[in-house]
């Protein structure tokens, strides 16, 4: 029986749940290590719920020291099937302005010593990437929005950087030239593992600040975003209520079958302890590859 059907991911200033009954919290061991925090498990708005700070709570990890694959693997342990992930950004662009929210529908990538894939050790898989957000979930989370009456935008590039610094004013305007509408240090990762997990996948991108890139806002500066990021949790809370009362019971896109026709390694050759270590994943590929 599923702890859970679907999955929150708290990011910078988000680290709690309100409206959550019947609360457990959920310490989980997983293939590749501790997740960042207890998952705390309950009821919102009559459906099953894990919430996952993403940093731990007292915002204890960089973005570079986050296991992305534990998180993503412990909601697959807990019986999730989508995740709507929280989480804070600089805004590239004029129109994008703190305490708005963006539903970014791509991702480019601007991190260099992440581990993003739970493939490898002798199993071979490739999954498509093409479009990196599940549609109908962010389609939940924009009509969520406007039923509280947040800003949120759908579509967009969210650049994934490798941090902890800030942007310098010649990255941020590179960014901007290339086109791309707001910059953060997390997503990107948690995407490309819960597609390769088959779970539905949204962003709910807070605007804070805008990057370094604006003459009136020519720095970006902890304090500041914290104040922006107060404001913001308030109003992501409201959302992911909307959305997770929103969200239908069936899911009706391709998400669930992502690895489908992805493994190219022959089924005979993999190492017997990545096929146990990946058994959540593609174990059932794997039976049905050996029954034919």
């Amino acid at each position: 029986m599923p702890q859970a059907e679907i999955g929150i991911i708290g990011g910078s200033g988000l680290y709690s749940m309100p409206g959550l009954t019947k609360v457990k919290e959920v310490r989980l061991r997983t293939p590749f290590g501790p997740p960042s925090d207890a998952y705390v498990c309950g009821t919102l708005e009559g459906r099953k719920v894990a919430f996952l700070a993403r940093h731990g709570r007292g915002h204890r990890l960089l973005p570079s020291e986050l296991n992305f694959r534990a998180n993503i693997h412990g909601f697959k342990q807990l019986g999730v099937e989508r995740i709507v992930s929280i989480s804070a950004v600089g805004s590239l662009k004029e129109e994008h302005k703190p305490l708005e929210f963006l539903i970014p529908d791509q991702f480019f990538d601007r991190t260099r010593h992440r581990v993003d894939t739970f493939f490898g050790d002798g199993l071979v898989a490739h999954i498509a990437f093409a479009d990196p957000v599940c549609a109908e979930l962010a389609g939940v989370v924009e009509a969520a929005c406007n039923r509280v009456g947040v800003v949120g935008k759908h579509g967009g590039t969210y650049v994934c950087m490798e941090g902890p610094q800030f942007s310098t004013k010649a990255e941020s305007n590179v960014y901007r030239g290339l086109g791309m509408d707001v910059i953060g240090m997390t997503n990107l990762q948690e995407a490309k593992l819960a597609r390769e997990a088959e779970l539905c996948y949204v962003t709910v991108a807070m605007v804070t600040d805008y990057d370094c890139w604006h003459p009136h806002h020519d720095s970006v500066t902890v304090d500041q975003v914290v104040a922006v990021l107060l404001k913001n949790a308030e109003n992501a809370c409201k959302v992911v209520r909307e959305t997770v009362g929103a969200i239908p019971r069936e899911r009706g896109c391709g998400c669930g079958s992502a690895v489908a026709h992805a493994i190219l390694s022959d089924p005979k050759k993999i190492p017997p302890a990545t096929k146990k270590k990946l058994n959540l994943i593609v174990g059932k590929y794997l039976q049905k590859i050996k029954a034919n």
